[in-house]
């Protein structure tokens, strides 16, 4: 396949943005340099500004993705901090009911971070996915750890035969190292969203508190 040039990649990534009926894409500015997108403009809304940097990263071609979306709240969404550590609590709780409690939450004009410590990869992807919809919030800090719970052996292992089972990551392209709790991710793959779900994959092992993923894309 042929390189994108970072016309092609704009056209894409602004077509991708114009089909998503959660963005208004006409508040958001699309520039791209050698591959890398960058995203300016605002948003009513944090899931939106999300939502923006998702579709970009879905576009062939596309290298890496800068999120510099301001989020602009309605009025009727502004919301005090209190009420909406409240309900991210209580998001927490809901989605997670057998570790929210491990999970602090803080507010400061309505960006939430949130800290503590968890067994598995993705309950801190979970943790952020609920309070991403709570209203009132501008942004999130994800500074929720994932404690260790197995041997590298036993991680790299866990890791490999995920691969080979996935439909989108060619495992024959992608090589593992696990040093501790953590994992090195080496290889190429043909787009960005592969190389985003061989990162997703990889997080899922139990144990994993870092994924260096040093995956390239070769088109």
């Amino acid at each position: 396949m042929a390189v994108r040039t970072d016309a092609e990649i704009k056209r894409d990534v602004e077509a991708e943005l114009r089909w998503n009926p959660s963005i208004d894409s006409t508040d958001v500015a699309v520039t791209v340099k050698n591959g890398v997108v960058t995203l300016t403009g605002f948003t009513r809304s944090f899931t939106d500004k999300w939502e923006a940097e998702r579709a970009a990263k879905h576009v062939a071609g596309v290298a890496g993705v800068a999120n510099d979306i301001e989020v602009r709240l309605p009025s009727v969404d502004e919301r005090p901090d209190p009420e909406i550590a409240r309900d991210a609590v209580a998001a927490l709780k809901n989605r997670l009911p057998m570790s929210a409690e491990h999970i602090q939450v803080t507010v400061k004009s309505g960006w939430v971070s949130l800290e503590g410590e968890v067994e598995w990869q993705y309950q801190r992807g979970a943790a952020e996915a609920a309070v991403r919809w709570v209203r009132g919030v501008k942004g999130v800090s994800n500074l929720v750890q994932v404690k260790p719970r197995a041997a590298a052996s036993e991680i790299k292992q866990k890791i490999d035969e995920a691969f080979r089972r996935s439909a989108e990551v060619d495992a024959n392209r992608v090589m593992v190292e696990a040093k501790g709790s953590e994992v090195v991710l080496n290889g190429t793959v043909r787009s960005w969203a592969e190389r985003q779900e061989a990162e997703r994959v990889a997080w899922a092992a139990p144990g994993v508190t870092k994924v260096d993923n040093r995956i390239t894309i070769s088109l």
